[in-house]
């Protein structure tokens, strides 16, 4: 079961609100998965960004929610980088914020969090990892490409089936200041509306 306020909050985002250009952008992301839950596989999807500290994670936990709550089943969601940082307190704040039970479960330089959305669903294991981690998939996978960056210094992902740019700015620019909350929760919300989108269209 879906933890009651991640659900709430789920419900409360507004489609209508992606324009006809960006549903085109992320079509090729819903044809992927489509394919997937047609052939009754496993559907691996593996966000990326440079740093794997912000919105590869955002990413990574919105769409594993999000497909709990339209029930697609053997889905597998993970995120990566260029290469490996740590994933930003204030990603992990603003998940909480929004109904995910987060725990870290080690400190350090990188530490690794809990990312709960549904009482008796396995976790999200939130830390920062390079594109060739072993705790990722190794193939049969889509890497979507969620920076710019990484879209451009990333031509080739080894074993991706499908790679796939739906990009997003950076909340980075408002570390430290006062907006840091708003913006930080502005495409969190972006994210999440977006994969409610995707997975809203799913077939099953």
């Amino acid at each position: 079961m879906i933890y009651s306020t991640l659900k709430d909050t789920i419900e409360d985002f507004d489609t209508t609100s992606i324009s006809e250009e960006r549903k085109k952008v992320l079509q090729p992301l819903i044809d992927f998965i489509q394919s997937k839950v047609d052939a009754k596989a496993t559907v691996n999807l593996n966000f990326i960004c440079t740093h794997n500290s912000r919105r590869s994670h955002l990413s990574q936990a919105w769409a594993q929610a999000t497909g709990f709550y339209f029930g697609i089943e053997n889905l597998f969601c993970y995120s990566a980088g260029t290469e490996a940082t740590a994933l930003f307190p204030v990603v992990a704040e603003t998940l909480s914020n929004a109904g995910f039970n987060v725990e870290p479960l080690s400190e350090g330089n990188n530490p690794v969090y809990s990312l709960k959305y549904a009482e008796n669903a396995h976790p999200i294991i939130g830390f920062s990892k390079t594109i060739t981690s072993t705790f990722n998939p190794q193939n049969g996978f889509s890497a979507i490409m969620t920076c710019s960056s990484a879209d451009q210094g990333c031509p080739f992902i080894v074993g991706a089936e499908k790679r796939i740019p739906i990009t997003y700015e950076d909340p980075k620019v408002s570390d430290g200041t006062p907006q840091q909350t708003e913006i930080y929760n502005e495409r969190s919300v972006q994210i999440a509306t977006e994969m409610k989108f995707i997975f809203s269209q799913i077939k099953h």
